[in-house]
């Protein structure tokens, strides 16, 4: 798992769409001659992609509403390795297989990083909707602090479900924007990174029912942490989620911080010993 950020994440009931999903509850405009900036040199080595690499991700899962905080805690494991390459529109890609991303189930995913970034080329198995808006970026190089760039945004996607029952699809408007906030002291139970690198994403989606005509809301908002030649620490991923039938709005929260990392690369030396 890199940071797919919106790539898995699932607004229920609308649809099982995204989670964790590479790509803000705050959103920093692009750095102005007043305010101060600073860039991450080598960024890259923020997100190691050596084939072979590991890390074991310890979640959990939480499901409330507006009157009832917490209505069902589940705990889960997701281990993430980078399995090899693949080709996708002409282009090299880095394949992610995750064994319960989100308590979702396995997945793969696939992304190329170059000098301009990484994108995202989508997930197997994905959805109609993921599909229609793939590939898209969800980190820019270099990368400065602060800074934000607009991911995406797209009107008029078959969202690909009949949320109202009439007998048509309803279509749905996306935007996402991908944060970089800054650095700071992260702790997970593979240890504390003092300088762990801190990015936020948010998507918003707008389905327009078709039978009566009326715009309904949800957001996915997603904090990640990374730390250099380490790769991602922690992410947490808070959705709301409107409901058809009633004024509450009901949440989903997940979270999963590394417990263990191996990479291909340490194992290669201890093997060269």
């Amino acid at each position: 798992m890199i940071y797919s950020f919106i790539s898995l994440s699932y607004f229920q009931p609308i649809a099982k769409i995204f989670l964790f999903g590479f790509l803000c509850l705050r959103l920093f405009s692009p750095a102005t001659a007043e305010s101060a900036s600073s860039m991450i040199e080598q960024a890259q080595e923020y997100f190691p992609d050596h084939v072979g690499n590991e890390w074991v991700y310890r979640g959990t899962m939480i499901e409330g509403g507006m009157v009832q905080i917490a209505e069902k805690n589940t705990q889960f494991t997701n281990v993430s390795k980078v399995m090899g390459v693949d080709t996708q529109n002409g282009l090299e890609v880095k394949v992610f297989h995750d064994t319960n991303p989100g308590n979702q189930g396995p997945s793969d995913s696939y992304y190329h990083r170059d000098a301009a970034g990484i994108r995202y080329y989508g997930s197997k198995p994905g959805t109609s909707l993921e599909r229609q808006l793939v590939p898209y970026q969800i980190v820019r190089f270099p990368l400065e602090i602060p800074s934000s760039f607009e991911q995406f945004n797209r009107k008029g996607l078959e969202l690909g479900m009949d949320i109202d029952r009439d007998g048509e699809s309803e279509k749905v408007d996306m935007v996402a924007i991908s944060s970089v906030l800054g650095q700071e002291a992260v702790s997970v139970p593979s240890g504390t990174y003092p300088q762990a690198l801190r990015l936020e994403a948010k998507m918003t989606m707008h389905v327009h029912l078709s039978e009566s005509g009326k715009t309904i809301q949800g957001t996915d908002t997603m904090t990640v942490w990374f730390a250099r030649d380490v790769g991602l620490l922690k992410y947490i991923e808070r959705q709301t989620i409107p409901s058809l039938r009633s004024q509450n709005e009901r949440t989903i929260e997940v979270t999963e911080v590394l417990e263990k990392v191996t990479l291909a690369t340490d194992v290669a030396l201890l093997h060269s010993e």
